[in-house]
């Protein structure tokens, strides 16, 4: 028999965003700290990333920490800090080796110095890679996203660089945190919840969006290519009619 990982859908995203929701109710239903939910999300990430870079998908967007998850309990944010960095310092060496392009998006003034440190050290060293890039969204939220991108363009007006006339959907995109990217074809979020919280308000306008009932510790493989054979069956229109797409 044919396993998933053998026959990857004929269409394939070129850009896939994921919510990894969660590794808390995992943790739960196992009476275990929350903490331990969230380190044990780590393994589904590097599988997700493999799989990515096996199947020649270019770009992965990970939600990792939100606008809004500053309101949880300080215990858990310090932790989840604290897994940020453990996980970078154990993981980047393997990414590079691995061509992968790792970049961070997000209101880094929020986040503790040693963390931002350990990000730009990252970044850096996978700059010049050819392979997957891989994108950690961390203390990210969309309608944060939108306003910063406006707020460029305003000062830009205000400083007489550019016309108000001039201020299009082109002009706010290149000022996104994805500017550069292409926009997610595929949005999966673990969980069983069926909203996009904030994430990627903009760039998710015409994104296909894949719901998967399974926590995110608990997310495979075999749930990846799920996620990516529910994406081969859609009918991209953009608008048009089938009749247009059949024509074209």
């Amino acid at each position: 028999m044919t396993s998933h990982s053998d026959s990857p859908p004929a269409t394939l995203p070129r850009h896939v965003a994921v919510i990894m929701d969660g590794n808390g109710r995992w943790a739960r239903r196992r009476g275990l700290p929350r903490q331990l939910g969230h380190r044990s999300g780590i393994g589904p990430v590097r599988t997700t990333v493999e799989t990515c870079g096996k199947l020649g998908i270019e770009y992965l967007t990970l939600f990792a920490f939100s606008s809004e998850n500053w309101s949880r309990p300080r215990e858990e944010v310090t932790g989840l800090m604290r897994l940020f960095v453990e996980s970078l310092k154990r993981e980047v060496a393997e990414l590079h080796e691995n061509e992968v392009k790792l970049t961070f998006v997000g209101a880094r003034q929020r986040l503790p110095g040693g963390l931002v440190r350990q990000m730009q050290e990252a970044e850096r060293r996978t700059a010049a890679n050819t392979g997957l890039r891989l994108v950690i969204a961390a203390a990210y939220g969309g309608r944060w996203d939108i306003g910063q991108a406006a707020r460029a363009l305003a000062e830009e007006v205000a400083e007489g660089r550019r016309r108000p006339e001039s201020v299009d959907e082109e002009s706010v995109a290149s000022r996104l945190a994805l500017a550069g990217c292409p926009d997610p074809d595929l949005l999966i979020r673990t969980g069983g919840e069926r909203r996009i919280s904030n994430f990627l308000l903009w760039n998710l306008a015409y994104t296909e969006l894949y719901f998967s009932d399974t926590l995110w510790p608990d997310f495979d493989a075999a749930e990846f290519h799920e996620a990516l054979a529910y994406f081969a069956q859609r009918k991209r229109r953009y608008g048009r009619t089938q009749e247009q797409l059949e024509v074209g």
